[in-house]
């Protein structure tokens, strides 16, 4: 996966709508955001995210590097989330997937730390 194609991956996250993402993905993929359970499936993850888009009011990535494996990226970026409160906060985030022969992500892994999104 090329960097244009990251890119094409996290527009479809900030987006801020659930389904764009998910037409990225597998229909069994497996999902694992920071520390939290793994999502299994388009309906958990559309559900999660929507979940997760509720307590900010929006974000955007800026990539700083990809790597590339064979079918496997890695993806280096900066998160900026805006709260709901107005006020924006910037953050270092790696998220690693494996893309099938078909082109749809099978699996989705986000390592970030969350706390300063929501502390004051």
């Amino acid at each position: 996966m090329s960097h244009d194609e990251a890119r094409r991956v996290f527009q479809a996250v900030d987006t801020f709508d659930p389904g764009e993402f998910v037409r990225l993905l597998a229909d069994d993929v497996r999902m694992v955001f920071g520390n939290a359970e793994p999502m299994v499936g388009h309906k958990a993850v559309t559900e999660g995210l929507r979940e997760f888009y509720a307590t900010i009011a929006g974000l955007a990535h800026k990539i700083i590097r990809t790597w590339q494996a064979d079918a496997d990226t890695v993806a280096e970026t900066e998160v900026t989330y805006q709260r709901l409160d107005g006020s924006h906060v910037s953050i270092a985030a790696v998220s690693i997937w494996h893309t099938r022969d078909d082109g749809l992500i099978s699996d989705y892994r986000i390592f970030i730390d969350l706390a300063p999104v929501y502390s004051g």
